[in-house]
């Protein structure tokens, strides 16, 4: 596997990341250098860990998740993406807001967006492809888009307000739909 289509996995890993950042960062909640580290970092790590778990268990376990990782995806991206849209739509409920860079929050987004990377790992095992170099750039180039899409989403909930948190839950669910979707007829 060369450079570039390491660098297109790891790109393509990271667009549900950026997106879910993108919207998390609406929230005002995940403002500063420490919470966006946190996240990026997390998100990034989970992009590094479950590749390499896919690969090791290789083609055992494959069927036992394939038929319902696009329904934890999803499920976990609605939960948190409904909770944007009742924060959005109560704005009176604001010191109530959960921080997505801590807690059950952050790790259900960190599982969320790293799912597909389980099965990156898988297919590497089964071409025969080390997943050490992949894994480490899919994690690097996922912190890196996380920090960016936080970065982006913060500036657009200052303008903006509860709106954007709105829209930010509803890409977060949006996100779930697609997974769901491309997972049943693609």
């Amino acid at each position: 596997m060369n450079f570039f289509e390491i660098l297109l996995i790891s790109l393509s890993m990271a667009i549900d990341a950026f997106a879910v950042c993108l919207g998390a960062g609406t929230t005002g909640q995940a403002d500063g250098i420490r919470p966006k580290f946190r996240l990026a970092f997390h998100f990034g790590l989970f992009q590094f860990i479950m590749p390499v778990l896919g690969w090791l268990a290789g083609t055992t376990v494959q069927r036992y998740i394939q038929a319902f990782d696009h329904w934890i995806a999803f499920g976990l991206l609605a939960f948190v993406g409904g909770r944007m849209l009742w924060s959005g739509f109560h704005p009176q409920r604001d010191e109530n807001k959960n921080d997505p860079s801590r807690g059950l929050t952050m790790v259900l987004l960190s599982i969320a967006v790293s799912i597909d990377a389980l099965a990156i790992g898988l297919s590497l095992a089964l071409i025969g492809v080390s997943v050490w170099t992949p894994a480490i750039a899919i994690g690097v180039v996922t912190g890196i888009m996380s920090w960016l899409g936080l970065s982006i989403g913060n500036r657009l909930g200052k303008r903006f307000g509860n709106v954007m948190e709105i829209i930010g839950g509803i890409v977060l669910i949006g996100i779930g739909v697609r997974i769901v979707i491309s997972h049943l007829f693609g």
